[in-house]
């Protein structure tokens, strides 16, 4: 199985100022079985940033792209909607209004509000087929409607879990925008809940983007011998940051003995790009 992973893309006032389509050009190059997408599609959740956005993805070539949904792009009541409606448009697992909760704004106001759907958070089961392998992508919504710190909500943790616990497969990969390891000024808060997610379905491959950085880990609980990797990638929206950051990430045949992973870098020089890909194992 072969994953190409990108990350937060920010169209809008911050996404990079070279040439989409040569972008495209480059992901599309691989053969990729699954396109990941680990949040912040959008700057500020608005509906103009999620069409492009949206289009973007569009033009990826693979037929599974799966995107989460990350902080910016929640910074609009209408967020999920909008998610649904230009990015990916799967069934959301939600929690009845009555649960006790902890996550802010979990939940609209319909007093205040005309927004259609009140749940705000955006989680998900998508099973897949690939090579002949039942391949399953959860997709945790790690993210506080406009709040730049991430929070994990418990009760949705256990209404994933009842269903997964249905559900047979070969492998099963985590999506998430928050990393649930590493540490920043703007932190996923609870952490820890997700880790115990992941030891608990036996999860062995977390991706992840947010912080702009490339991060590559294996982690291991000594305890109840459970280890997990933990890939977080860099970003598409070169306008603001680093060149070093502008990157997405391939993994060839994961899950397997001879699996191999390729950071590709983006370099912008005036109007041009320039692509180096470095072969990490």
């Amino acid at each position: 199985m072969n994953i190409l992973h990108i990350s937060d893309l920010h169209f809008g006032p911050r996404h990079w100022e070279g040439d989409d389509q040569m972008l495209l050009d480059k992901i599309n190059s691989y053969h990729a079985d699954l396109v990941i997408n680990t949040g912040d599609s959008t700057t500020d959740g608005l509906e103009d940033e999620y069409l492009q956005a949206g289009s973007f993805l569009k033009s990826i070539q693979c037929k599974n792209v799966i995107s989460t949904i990350g902080n910016h792009d929640k910074r609009n009541m209408r967020s999920h909607e909008l998610f649904r409606k230009y990015i990916c448009d799967f069934e959301i697992i939600s929690i009845p209004q009555s649960a006790s909760t902890h996550k802010k704004h979990l939940f609209l106001d319909r007093k205040i509000t005309k927004v259609a759907g009140n749940f705000t958070d955006i989680n998900s089961i998508i099973q897949y087929d690939i090579k002949g392998k039942r391949v399953v992508v959860v997709t945790i919504d790690s993210n506080e409607l406009y709040s730049d710190d991430g929070f994990v909500e418990k009760e949705v943790l256990k209404a994933v879990s009842e269903e997964l616990n249905q559900i047979e497969y070969d492998h099963i990969l985590l999506l998430t925008h928050y990393s649930i390891l590493g540490t920043d000024e703007c932190p996923l808060k609870n952490s820890g809940v997700l880790i115990d997610f992941v030891h608990k379905h036996n999860i062995e491959y977390v991706f992840c983007g947010h912080t702009h950085d490339l991060e590559l880990m294996r982690t291991t609980d000594i305890y109840n011998g459970h280890s997990f990797n933990h890939f977080r990638c860099g970003s598409l929206s070169s306008s603001n940051i680093e060149n070093d950051d502008n990157m997405f990430v391939y993994y060839e045949n994961l899950g397997s003995d001879n699996m191999h992973l390729s950071v590709i870098r983006i370099f912008q020089e005036q109007s041009k790009v320039r692509f180096k890909e470095e072969l990490v194992f």
